[in-house]
């Protein structure tokens, strides 16, 4: 789930206009002047220099539009510029440049392309992408090149080697766009031909493209190690999607011990849900062999199943001593089928034969056919909805979950202590992919006092819309999912962390804990800042705060006690009062009342002191800021909630540490960034510090190339998001970044005196084909709906409704109950 937590890193930057204009873009032209200053910004371009048209440079031109959307994603800029209305003397006046395309970089020219080799959507995009990646993707020739690559990798990265018989077709682009995506966790090498296939068993006219996985780190571990990386072939025919699938796949564990029976494993949870799974059985008298065989035979399995090792020792195992296996097809059906092997060459076979038949199997009655929209399918850009689409028959089991509805609803929630609700539809990819994970926590919390249970707001609408005549604890839910936590008699808690089994999980157990914690004695007090309550949270440091007043009855502690209930399952609240809270007080000589955060971040001053305020909203304002590091380190985890602050990041990138001399370097990087933020004193409220380190944060490398459309040498500083405007400014490279230096770049930024290094794409998310273009489909099927309105028939529809609704509100106050927008939209 991570990675899908990466994508919706990058999809955040992602710029696109509404749907209808997306599908009737033109191709930009730029002045010659508009052409001078986006090549001094340092943007990275595309450009065609247009003298007369013919018909060749007019389909050209068709398709170079239709590069443009796509390489915007890659923070390419894509145009033309009219050589007859203004000539740009260095590309209008010689025929060469009428038969070619150039790429501009870091403000000058990078690469020119002969209009024979980009003569269509697929070459341009892979050419283009060739050409920025030329130093991530490896060009190999000889099996002697590729042994040295091999060599090289060893212990530190593992290899995709892909092989396409010419460049610039639609298996060359599927490869350059993932290179873009996975280019700093695996190293991509690329051959079209050559000696190197003889080594791969390929014959040369064979006309299907092909990848291989090299797994160069775990090299060294294998037993009786070669000089070559073990290697593992896609079968699937090449695309991104099916290339994307393949790697996750190649992460998957080789071999998985379970001490249960076959029948009650679990099916694989995404991303493998289309993997089959292979049992085998191991007895205590031979675990070691059985071990050894069940992984020698993982590795023939690579990328066709996953290997489950059943230890007969435990009693909840049932299977009959005459199967030594068995397997489980990625099916509607969950059954296991059991075998008696002689020789595992059989399960090969097995599943050798199973693809075969796969391929003529029909789809089941019901589901879409044509294969104009399976085309579509494979043009998914979002890996979240195209995996909902592909496992669009695979509804997860939810017996683990109550399903609620308008009739139990109340019933349901005030019978349980905590309820855990999923606001979903089944039509939404993030509603169904976060679904699994969800029921993953119902399972682990099955037995508990937690009741889980999900609401599908596509067949309940009025719950969801809390339009029931009873009362509601909720606001209408506008945004999917939404999960909400429940208690009798009280108004609901939203969950707002990333949507993944282990934070939610986390949450739930973080929420049961009484808020605030009642601390009498000295000890309680201790293994409040010191424990986690539940062994389930062993290893995860919580914030804490605790709360200090003289007596109970203080005017402080109700306000301090409704902050509490606001803080569940964000951290843990105590509360210390009377005798043992002057003594407490004394000790470490303060004066109560005072409130004290401890944020699991701070190690040299415990805690940080904050007056008690006069509401509960600025008490929980206070702990909030108290909270925050000075100088954070970003994830895909934490930034949205930075983003939430709606500063502007002043953002360092700072590459992996090769040694301890590049770790020292790093650390002093930080270090300067942490003297800029306090030599910069008030003038740095208005901005957030932070740093991200793209060896543990790769999805950083995209995002810094998507700022400055290019991607620039490391370390780089920019400025961002800020709320005057898109600009991003980048501190120069040239100059020494010191905290002097970095505070009077900031200042010329202020007065305007910097250019920017690019600018931040609009936050516009057009359906990625015209088949979930559902707006469109409703607007055909409905003629009057508001789309096809003209602005003066919604003005008039607007006044009639302002006057229903004061109608309404002259003869009842009960409608203001909806007037709030939920505070996701």
């Amino acid at each position: 789930m991570m990675w899908m937590c990466v994508a919706v890193f990058l999809l955040w930057l992602r710029s696109g206009g509404c749907s209808e204009k997306a599908n009737t873009s033109e191709l930009i032209e730029y002045t010659a002047a508009d052409f001078y200053e986006k090549l001094h910004s340092g943007k990275m371009m595309f450009i065609y220099f247009e003298h007369q048209v013919s018909p060749t440079i007019s389909l050209f031109l068709l398709e170079l539009e239709k590069s443009a959307d796509a390489l915007q994603d890659y923070g390419v800029l894509v145009g033309k510029v009219n050589c007859d209305k203004k000539l740009v003397q260095a590309y209008c006046t010689k025929e060469r440049e009428r038969h070619t395309a150039f790429l501009f970089r870091g403000g000058k020219e990078f690469l020119g392309f002969d209009l024979d080799t980009v003569f269509d959507v697929n070459s341009i995009v892979s050419e283009v992408l060739f050409a920025i990646l030329r130093e991530e993707v490896k060009y190999v020739h000889t099996d002697t090149d590729l042994l040295a690559m091999e060599k090289a990798a060893r212990g530190k990265k593992d290899i995709v080697l892909g092989y396409v018989r010419s460049l610039g077709t639609q298996e060359h682009r599927s490869i350059m766009e993932t290179a873009y995506v996975y280019g700093s966790k695996y190293q991509f090498i690329l051959i079209t031909g050559g000696p190197v296939l003889k080594h791969l068993g390929v014959d040369e006219s064979s006309p299907s493209s092909q990848v291989w996985f090299l797994h160069c780190i775990v090299h060294s571990k294998l037993p009786r190690s070669s000089e070559r990386c073990p290697l593992t072939r896609m079968r699937k025919p090449l695309s991104t999607l099916s290339l994307h699938s393949f790697l996750q796949l190649m992460e998957a564990p080789l071999v998985s011990e379970v001490y249960e029976d076959p029948s009650s494993v679990q099916n694989p949870q995404f991303p493998y849900q289309q993997t089959p799974q292979v049992f085998l059985f191991s007895r205590p008298a031979t675990k070691q062999q059985d071990l050894d065989t069940a992984t020698a035979l993982a590795w023939r399995l690579r990328g066709l199943a996953l290997l489950l090792l059943v230890h007969r020792l435990s009693p909840a195992v049932k299977t009959p001593d005459e199967y030594n296996a068995a397997y489980r097809l990625p099916e509607k059906s969950s059954e296991v089928k059991y075998l008696t092997l002689n020789d595992h060459d059989e399960v090969l076979e097995l599943f050798t034969n199973h693809d075969k038949e796969e391929e003529d199997e029909e789809e089941d009655e019901g589901w879409l056919e044509d294969e104009e929209v399976d085309s579509h399918f494979a043009k998914l850009d979002d890996e979240i909805a195209a995996s909902v689409y592909e496992n669009r028959g695979n509804l997860p089991d939810m017996d683990s979950i109550t399903q609620l509805t308008s009739a139990n609803f109340h019933t349901a929630v005030t019978q349980s202590r905590l309820t855990v609700a999923l606001f979903y539809l089944k039509w939404d990819a993030v509603s169904m992919a976060f679904l699994g994970s969800f029921i993953e926590v119902a399972e682990r919390l099955e037995g508990s006092e937690v009741q889980m249970s999900a609401v599908d707001c596509g067949e309940w609408t009025d719950l969801c819309a809390a339009q029931s005549s009873l009362q509601i604890p909720f606001q209408p839910i506008t945004a999917f999912p939404c999960i909400l936590l429940l208690r009798p008699k009280e108004p609901a808690q939203h969950y707002r962390g990333m949507l993944g089994s282990e934070a939610l999980h986390r949450f739930i157990l973080l929420s049961l804990q009484a808020s605030p914690v009642l601390l009498s004695t000295k000890e309680e007090v201790t293994s409040f800042l010191q424990e986690v309550p539940l062994p389930a949270l062993a290893g995860y440091n919580p914030d804490r705060v605790m709360g200090l007043f003289k007596t109970q009855v203080h005017t402080g502690v109700s306000l301090f006690a409704e902050a509490a209930k606001s803080l569940r399952g964000e951290m843990l609240t105590g509360l210390l009062t009377d005798v043992l809270a002057e003594k407490w007080a004394a000790e470490h000589s303060m004066e109560l009342p005072a409130v004290l955060v401890f944020p699991s971040w701070r190690t040299h001053t415990p805690h940080s002191t904050l007056p008690v305020s006069t509401s509960s909203e600025e008490l929980l304002t206070h702990i909030h800021s108290a909270r925050l590091h000075p100088l954070p380190e970003l994830t895909v985890e934490n930034l949205p909630s930075f983003l939430s602050l709606g500063k502007a990041l002043l953002l360092l990138f700072v590459g992996e540490e090769e040694d301890e001399i590049g770790r020292r370097q790093n650390q002093a990087l930080v270090e300067e960034m942490r003297g800029v933020v306090e030599l910069g004193g008030g003038r740095m409220e208005q901005y957030l510090a932070c740093w991200i380190h793209l060896g543990r944060t790769p999805a950083g490398m995209s995002v810094l190339g998507s700022y400055l459309g290019s991607m620039p040498p490391l370390p780089a500083l920019v400025l961002t998001h800020l709320p005057s405007g898109n600009d991003i400014y980048q501190f120069p490279p040239n100059m020494p970044m010191v905290a002097s230096s970095v505070l009077q770049w900031l200042q010329r930024i202020q007065e305007g005196a910097e250019p920017a290094a690019g600018f931040l794409g609009e936050d516009s998310w057009p359906p990625a084909v015209e088949f979930l273009d559902f707006l469109k489909i409703m607007d055909m099927q409905e003629p009057d709906s508001a789309q096809q309105q003209t602005p003066e028939e919604e003005e008039e529809e607007e006044d009639s409704k302002e006057e229903v609704v004061k109608a309404d509100d002259s003869s009842s106050s009960a409608a203001t109950f909806h007037n709030n927008p939920h505070s996701e939209l």
